[in-house]
This record gives structure tokens, C-alpha cells and sequence, in this order.
């Protein structure tokens, strides 16, 4: 009797809880040559003068980096639902005080003069 419970708990235990997702070594050496590619795009763009946009593809470039490091190397590509929420709330506080901060920057009198 005390078999079949311990077989039907067993049979509920979710495996999420308390295991580890084990990452083939390819996946790394596929994402390490992806961030080596953005960055030597990354000095390509910041070699010309392209005016505003070099701002913008710098940004751009940079936030794709960051997404590869944060889903990979984070391990959040994996994660549960919950932490990608949390993850996600971070972030978006993160802007908030981005905003806030550049507010302030740009209300400054010695802004204005430029």
C-alpha cells in the first residue's frame, strides 16, 4: 500500500522543481560566435559617420546583445513563467528610473544653452 502511494506521489512530482536544465556546450559556442559577430558589427557601425543613426543602431545592437546574454547565459530562456515575470518587472523598472533620470538630465538650465 505505502508503494502505491510513493509511485502515485512520484508520478505527480513535477520536475521543474528542484532539477536543473542541462545546456549542450553547442548552444554556447553558438551563442558566444553570435555576440563576436554583434561586435565586430558594432565597430563596423561605429566606424562610419552616419549621423543619428549611428545612436541608433548602436542602441539597437546593444539591446540584441543584451537579450542573448539574458536568455542564455541568464539561463531565463528556460525559466519558469514566473521568473520571466520578475525578470520582465526588473527591467521595466529599470526604464522607469531610465525616464526618471533623463527627465531630470534634460531639465537642467545648462542643457538649454547647447
Amino acid at each position: 500500500m505505502a508503494e502505491q502511494v510513493a509511485a502515485k506521489q512520484e508520478a505527480n512530482h513535477t520536475p521543474e522543481h528542484g532539477t536543473h536544465h542541462v545546456v549542450p556546450l553547442s548552444v554556447y559556442r553558438n551563442v558566444i560566435w553570435a555576440l563576436m559577430v554583434l561586435l565586430v558589427l558594432t565597430l563596423v557601425a561605429a566606424h562610419y559617420n552616419l549621423g543619428e543613426m549611428n545612436l541608433v543602431i548602436a542602441v539597437t545592437i546593444a539591446v540584441v546583445k543584451a537579450v542573448i546574454i539574458v536568455l542564455y547565459f541568464m539561463h531565463l530562456r528556460w525559466s519558469s513563467y514566473l521568473v520571466r515575470f520578475f525578470a520582465g518587472a526588473a527591467f521595466f523598472w529599470l526604464m522607469i528610473l531610465f525616464v526618471l533620470t533623463l527627465n531630470d538630465y534634460f531639465s537642467r538650465p545648462w542643457f538649454r544653452l547647447q
